[in-house]
C-alpha cells in the first residue's frame, strides 16, 4: 500500500517554508517570477494559505528581504572571517558583497532595487542596520579626523554597491567587461586602497 509523501513543511513553520520557497523561486525563475501562488505551490499548500502569514505579495517580499539581509550579512562575514589585517578584512567584506550578488542576483534586486519601496520602511531600516553594522565595523580602523565614520562608510558602501549594481546589470563600459572578473574587482579595490590611505 503506497503512502502519501510528506508535505514540504510541518505545521507551525509554514511561514518559514513560504520564505524559503520564495527565495528558491527568485533563484530559479528570477525577480518577476515571484508570486504568492507559486510560493504556495512550492511549499505544498493551498494558494490561499500565504494570506494567513503575509499581507499580500508585498508582505511576502518584505519577509524574504528580511531573511535575505541575514544571508547577505553572513556572506560578508564568511568572506572576511579569516583575515587578520584591517584592510584585508575590509576587502573581504567587499568580496562577500559581490559573492552574494553573483550567487543571488534576484534576491539582491528585491532587497536593494527600486522595487524595494514596497517593503515596509521601518522593517527595512532595522534589517539594513544589521547588515550595515558589518561594514561599519570593518571601516572603523580607517576613521580619521578628516574622514569621519559616516563619510568613510558612505564612500566605501557607494563604491562596492555601485560596482555590484553595474556588475549585476551588465552596464560596465566595454573595457571593463573585457577584464577578467578578479582583475576588475582588484581595480575597484585599488580605489579602496587610495580612499582609506589618503
Amino acid at each position: 500500500m503506497s503512502q502519501t509523501p510528506p508535505k514540504p513543511h510541518h505545521h507551525g513553520d509554514l511561514r518559514a517554508a513560504l520564505i524559503r520557497a520564495g527565495i528558491d523561486i527568485l533563484q530559479t525563475d528570477g525577480f518577476h517570477g515571484l508570486s504568492l501562488r507559486k510560493c504556495a505551490a512550492r511549499a505544498g499548500v493551498s494558494h490561499a494559505a500565504p494570506a494567513h502569514h503575509f499581507d499580500g505579495l508585498a508582505g511576502l517580499k518584505g519577509a524574504i528581504a528580511h531573511h535575505g539581509l541575514t544571508l547577505f550579512r553572513e556572506a560578508m562575514v564568511a568572506a572576511s572571517k579569516d583575515e587578520t589585517d584591517d584592510l584585508a578584512r575590509l576587502k573581504g567584506i567587499c568580496r562577500g558583497y559581490l559573492n552574494f550578488v553573483a550567487a543571488r542576483p534576484a534576491l539582491f534586486r528585491l532587497m536593494f532595487g527600486f522595487e524595494s519601496h514596497e517593503i515596509e520602511k521601518a522593517a527595512r531600516e532595522i534589517d539594513d542596520a544589521v547588515a550595515y553594522d558589518v561594514l561599519r565595523a570593518a571601516c572603523a580602523p580607517f576613521v580619521r579626523k578628516d574622514l569621519p565614520a559616516p563619510i568613510l562608510e558612505a564612500q566605501v558602501w557607494s563604491l562596492i554597491h555601485g560596482y555590484a549594481t553595474l556588475y549585476l546589470t551588465g552596464n560596465f563600459l566595454r573595457d571593463v567587461h573585457a577584464l577578467p572578473e578578479q582583475e576588475a574587482f582588484d581595480q575597484v579595490m585599488a580605489a579602496l586602497d587610495r580612499m582609506v590611505s589618503l
